[in-house]
């Protein structure tokens, strides 16, 4: 059985997580963006043997440590699937031309001073409408930052934009797994608690949005008027653009609306890719095959080109430096890394739990949050601290959501304070840690380390913060009839 928190103490809780961070500094230094080739992988996995051996030398089994990982591991599986699947269609959206006219076609129209305005909103709006950030930073969120890439614009600040707007849509959508998740965990229902969320969701949008508005409008694009043009021409050179091949988006957000789930609806988001590649890109389709264009051969240069472009490489080469950049995908295969850096947090979250180390730890934050304003900012840190941990944002909802829930109810407050605490941090901080599902995902999805896009996640970054002023002054803080007074 798990240990009771009482027999470890916060010491020996704490030895992995030391390890952890020890080692993971060491990794940034040392090799810098090539921590995902392995380095972080395997800390993760040493951590994993570190908490394993304190577990079991305070009477935890190794059955139950092995089966707890493997419980974590299987509630990680879909995000693991959804991840592969974002890679194939990332293949076959660049072969049959998709994100190519989607970043033509936003060249020609956006004006570069507002883009980075633009691309919040846009992905604000994308993500509300689905409900899945993920979906959002996939589809629309690649294309963008081609966009912004070719008219000289950071790729952390464009990736911070795109998240920021992708991860509110993701919020405050009732379509949003998370959405769903935290509500029923803390007991209210799903609109009071969307509702109520916008007390802290929307000034940080507001201050988010303004900060890319100020930052865009003042930006230096000394190249982008000698870049455009080039960019424009090169892309049309490699591709047959037309506005039909946005119809594979528009297809791929109507299905996410449907409420069809993310596996099928990004499996179909794939194929039909790979149906417009044959029909709009028939030169590419040869190229890649390797085979002359023969009327005859052209079923098997289609199969053969839509199949590496969904688990392979696919090098569209240009003379153009920035278009050379943009156009590379790696399918299902450049998604292992990402797969593996998962399953190791996923094991180091698995031993923790099992040895009874999460527990012993969150109870002592526990412990010390005396007022409503400090017990809020605790649920918070709880929620980064899973997300840290554990790996994984529907943990840091799910197990601080019914560790909490007792004491909300004591201190007379109304579960949608503790819901849209969840979300607050849960949600929004899981993307900025690059062996998180989110983050090490989003990363991988749009080419741009997490380290290099945190500090201009403006969105993820404020939210919290405003969600801790507003908890220690009071401002709307719902409480039961049971109880209308607290000390903040």
């Amino acid at each position: 059985m798990i240990p009771e928190k009482g027999k470890l103490s916060l010491f020996y809780a704490f030895i992995p997580v030391f390890f952890l961070i020890v080692c993971l500094s060491a990794n940034f230094i040392i090799f810098r963006e090539g921590t995902l080739d392995g380095s972080n992988q395997l800390v993760l996995l040493f951590a994993a043997a570190i908490a394993s051996l304190l577990a079991i030398a305070h009477g935890t089994s190794w059955g139950l440590i092995q089966q707890t990982i493997v419980d974590t591991i299987g509630k990680a599986m879909p995000a693991m699937l959804i991840l592969l699947l974002i890679g194939s269609l990332a293949g076959t959206w660049l072969l049959s031309g998709v994100v190519p006219s989607m970043i033509y076609y936003g060249l020609k129209i956006i004006n570069p001073r507002f883009f980075l305005f633009t691309a919040v909103v846009v992905c604000c709006l994308v993500s509300l409408a689905t409900g899945s950030s993920w979906s959002t930073i996939a589809t629309i969120g690649v294309a963008l930052l081609g966009i912004g890439k070719a008219i000289g614009i950071h790729e952390g600040l464009v990736a911070g934009a795109i998240i920021s707007g992708a991860y509110f849509g993701d919020k405050m959508s009732p379509l949003s797994d998370t959405t769903n998740l935290a509500p029923a965990v803390a007991g209210t229902d799903l609109f009071t608690h969307i509702r109520y969320m916008a007390i802290t969701t929307a000034p940080s949008i507001i201050l988010a949005t303004v900060a890319f508005a100020v930052i865009g409008f003042f930006y230096d694009f000394n190249d982008t008027e000698t870049n455009i043009p080039g960019v424009l021409g090169a892309i049309g050179d490699l591709f047959t653009i037309s506005p039909l091949l946005l119809l594979v988006p528009a297809i791929l957000i109507a299905i996410i609306m449907m409420k069809i789930p993310p596996i099928p609806s990004l499996l179909i988001g794939t194929l039909t890719g790979g149906v417009f590649a044959v029909i709009f890109q028939p030169h590419l389709i040869n190229e890649i095959a390797g085979i002359t264009a023969d009327k005859g051969l052209y079923f098997l240069s289609s199969y053969k080109s839509v199949m590496v472009s969904m688990f392979g490489n696919v090098d569209i080469a240009s003379p153009n430096e920035i278009v050379d950049e943009l156009f590379t995908t790696s399918g299902m295969a450049g998604m292992l890394n990402t797969v593996w850096l998962i399953l190791s947090a996923m094991i180091f979250g698995g031993a923790m739990e099992a040895g009874g180390m999460l527990r012993r730890i969150t109870h002592a934050i526990i412990s010390v949050a005396r007022s409503t304003g400090s017990l809020i900012a605790s649920t918070m840190g709880t929620s980064v601290f899973f997300n840290l941990t554990a790996s994984d944002q529907y943990i840091s909802i799910v197990v601080p959501g019914k560790m909490f829930a007792d004491s909300y109810r004591e201190r007379g407050l109304k579960p949608e304070v503790l819901s849209r605490t969840l979300e607050d941090a849960g949600t929004l901080t899981s993307v900025l840690v690059p062996w998180n599902t989110c983050g090490a995902t989003q990363a991988r999805v749009l080419g741009v380390s997490t380290l290099t896009y945190l500090p201009y996640c403006f969105f993820n970054l404020i939210n919290p913060i405003v969600a801790v002023i507003i908890a220690y002054t009071g401002y709307k803080i719902k409480k039961t009839e049971k109880k209308q007074s607290a000390t903040y």
